[in-house]
């Protein structure tokens, strides 16, 4: 996926070490919002962002994703990329942060959507799955607004902290898609 106009000038680039301090930034100022739903937040680095990118740079160059900031006010304010690209199977899943700053503008909502498009008419995918926790409305609410399918529940799936958290599986699939 090249560079990216979501809405307003927003917009989403390959994640590469440029963004990396933006990041971090918004890591540190609402780490304990982040860390509710991610399982990285509470420890992540601005170390583990760089090798985070590094590890991107190697995911895309094996064809087995992509990984983009999304970039607002000249700045990274988050994160949406796919986890890794199952080419038997022609699936692959999503995922996704936001500063809290810029929640509740449609931005993650156009970036699935950009993403799942891509994943269809690119990479002829079959399949995009989007994962949450039950209780996270905000990210549930954007597989639903998409038309992403409720697959089911996966109790206990996600270790966060000192809990385990049960997650909702969306799926959208080409035949389907009408984004």
């Amino acid at each position: 996926m090249p560079e990216f106009v979501l809405r307003d000038g927003t917009e989403l680039q390959r994640l590469d070490d440029a963004h990396v301090d933006d990041l971090y930034a918004v890591v540190v100022a609402e780490r304990a919002r982040l860390a509710r739903w991610l399982p990285w937040a509470q420890t992540s680095s601005r170390n583990d962002l760089r090798e985070f990118v590094d590890q991107t740079r190697r995911q895309y160059q094996a064809s087995q994703g992509l990984q983009t900031a999304i970039v607002a006010d000249s700045r990274a304010v988050g994160v949406v990329g796919v986890h890794g690209i199952s080419w038997p199977n022609q699936s692959t899943s999503i995922g996704y942060w936001l500063s809290e700053l810029y929640e509740g503008r449609g931005i993650v909502t156009a970036a699935v959507r950009a993403y799942t498009v891509h994943a269809f008419r690119t990479w002829r995918l079959n399949r995009m799955e989007l994962r949450a926790a039950v209780d996270n409305r905000r990210s549930r609410a954007i597989a639903e607004r998409l038309d992403f399918k409720q697959e089911g529940v996966l109790r206990q799936a996600e270790r966060i902290g000192d809990r385990h958290l049960d997650l909702v599986v969306y799926s959208a699939l080409a035949g389907e898609w009408r984004g």
